[in-house]
């Protein structure tokens, strides 16, 4: 039998799956020259086959941190249908640094071999994936959301000791409450937890190397522990870690980061999660000069300081520590902020996401200099062929799993002409 008739196997798997030759993903024609989307991107010595991402996503489905057959399949199913690279949910760095009991956890050795099961099976189908390390701050110890959205309004959403929470062990870098009432009361950080909290990231990602994650992305976004510390409104110590000095505020962030970069193998690339902005009323400082909340020139030097000590890409976020934020969402809201950065650095790699949905949208904000790569969470819940629709709208006919070329095999690019992106 000739070798080309042999269906044959992805090499050094754990189990047999159907290699694809080429790669999912590859560009095999197209009408209109190759999208940016659909270019490879590279990191150090890792390289992303095309430039669409899959954002951290949180899933409550952990058994004591460790991942299940739920994350195999969700993870698997991005992979299978020709993402770049998938980040794996933001997990947890200590157990009382959970959002909820249910969150994905990287503490202790155990909980390494589940996540290598899900590296092997993202690797076997072409794609790279990493995994986003955090601690969760003041926002520790609550409900998952979908129990949250059960209760009536204003209850408090604190899970107690009876609901597998830790309510006095929730830690902030000061004790102000996310919610007075609602979310837990935090402990201001003593210097002995802070050197612990760093000891804990470093482990985790050691614990990452060895699961084979292909990067590290921190997260230093939304209201969890690094975030806390940035801001001046979650943030009001009177030590090196904090108060109106910008230099205090971002010292112990830039520590954990640097540790990290320090322990994570110096081939593979490091990621760091930002909010650019807080959104709370008004602007981000007064005529005096005063700093009123985390904002936009913050998160520039701050991603200056990120690239000075060996972090390679800026994942630019906004939101989630303040309360009554008022977040005018709508399609790329948050990209002018990853715009100001890379426009500001513009040797730094920046990716952008929020409310990015339709390829053409995405494609232009490559083509604009805008962001390096794009970033995509809820559009791929909802859709996680993503990457072969998007193909399909500029265009192009890319390699599809083997499994699935039969759903792709004969339909013709529709696009001609690529519609202008207005804003």
């Amino acid at each position: 039998m000739s070798s080309l008739a042999i269906n044959k196997e992805v090499p050094h798997a754990r189990e047999y799956y159907p290699r694809n030759e080429p790669e999912i993903s590859t560009v095999l024609k197209t009408t209109l020259g190759k999208p940016k989307l659909f270019e490879p991107f590279r990191l150090r010595d890792v390289t992303f086959k095309n430039r669409i991402w899959v954002s951290p996503m949180a899933q409550w489905s952990s058994d004591d941190g460790h991942a299940t057959d739920w994350h195999l399949v969700h993870y698997g199913s991005l992979a299978t249908h020709g993402a770049g690279a998938i980040t794996v949910e933001a997990t947890v760095i200590l157990p009382e640094g959970r959002t909820s009991n249910e969150d994905a956890g990287l503490w202790k050795d155990s909980q390494i071999a589940p996540l290598k099961r899900i590296v092997s099976f993202v690797h076997a189908h072409d794609t790279k994936i990493g995994i986003q390390l955090v601690h969760g701050g003041r926002k520790s110890s609550t409900r998952a959301p979908w129990v949250q959205k059960r209760l009536e309004p204003g209850t408090p959403v604190v899970a107690s000791r009876e609901e597998n929470g830790w309510p006095d062990q929730v830690y902030g870098p000061s004790n102000i409450s996310y919610h007075e009432g609602v979310y837990p009361d935090p402990q201001a950080t003593t210097e002995e937890y802070l050197n612990k909290v760093t000891d804990a990231f470093v482990d985790a990602a050691r614990r990452a190397n060895e699961a084979g994650f292909d990067f590290i992305n921190i997260h230093a976004a939304h209201g969890y522990l690094l975030h806390e510390f940035l801001s001046p409104l979650s943030n009001i110590r009177s030590d090196i870690y904090g108060g109106q000095s910008l230099e205090n505020r971002i010292r112990y962030p830039l520590h954990v980061i640097e540790k990290v970069r320090a322990a994570w193998p110096e081939h593979k690339p490091l990621f760091v999660r930002i909010s650019a902005t807080d959104w709370a009323e008004g602007p981000e400082k007064d005529e005096n000069g005063k700093w009123l909340q985390w904002g936009a020139e913050q998160s520039s030097i701050f991603s200056e300081r990120l690239q000075k000590i060996g972090v390679d890409l800026v994942d630019v976020s906004t939101g989630g520590n303040w309360r009554q934020q008022n977040i005018p969402v709508g399609p790329g809201y948050q990209v002018p902020f990853a715009a100001e950065i890379k426009k500001a650095l513009p040797n730094l790699a920046i990716s952008a996401v929020g409310a990015i949905t339709e390829p053409e949208q995405a494609e232009d904000y490559l083509q604009e200099g805008k962001a390096d790569v794009i970033y995509m969470a809820r559009e791929f819940l909802r859709n996680p062929s993503w990457p072969l629709y998007a193909a399909h709208q500029l265009g192009v006919t890319i390699k599809a799993a083997n499994q699935y070329e039969g759903a792709w095999i004969g339909r013709i690019p529709t696009s001609t002409t690529r519609p202008v992106l207005r804003n």
